[in-house]
C-alpha cells in the first residue's frame, strides 16, 4: 500500500517595489515583534537573527516605503528603543489582512491538492 503523501499550500507574499524586495513575510514579522518588544535588539534576537541584518532590513523598508516604519526614542534612565510609526503598524496590518484572505481563498481551493 501507497503511503498518504502530505499535501499542502505554501504561500510566500512579497511586495516588491522596482524589481526589489521590500516586504515580506520576515519584515512582516520582525516589524510585529519591534512594535511588541519596543526593540530591534530584542526583535532580532526572538528571530534568531543578528541586529545588524535586524538594523540593515528597518533601514531598508524605512528609505525605501512612502514613510519610515520605524523611529529610534531617546534614551532616558532605562535607554532609548524603537517603535513602529502609525504607517508601520498600516502596513503590518494591511499586509496580515492579504494573507488571510489569500489563505481562505487557498482553503476553499483544497480540493485542487487532490489532483496533485
Amino acid at each position: 500500500m501507497a503511503k498518504q503523501k502530505h499535501k499542502q499550500f505554501r504561500l510566500r507574499l512579497w511586495v516588491d517595489v522596482n524589481d526589489e524586495k521590500l516586504f515580506g513575510p520576515g519584515r512582516a514579522e520582525l516589524l510585529q515583534l519591534i512594535d511588541e518588544t519596543g526593540s530591534i535588539a530584542k526583535a532580532a534576537k526572538s528571530m534568531g537573527m543578528s541586529y545588524k541584518k535586524a538594523w540593515a532590513m528597518v533601514d531598508e523598508m524605512n528609505a525605501k516605503a512612502k514613510a519610515p516604519y520605524v523611529v529610534p526614542q531617546k534614551g532616558g534612565t532605562q535607554g532609548g528603543g524603537t517603535e513602529l510609526t502609525a504607517e508601520g503598524k498600516a502596513v503590518v496590518k494591511a499586509y496580515q489582512k492579504i494573507l488571510s484572505k489569500l489563505n481562505a481563498t487557498l482553503e476553499k481551493e483544497a480540493s485542487f491538492l487532490d489532483l496533485v
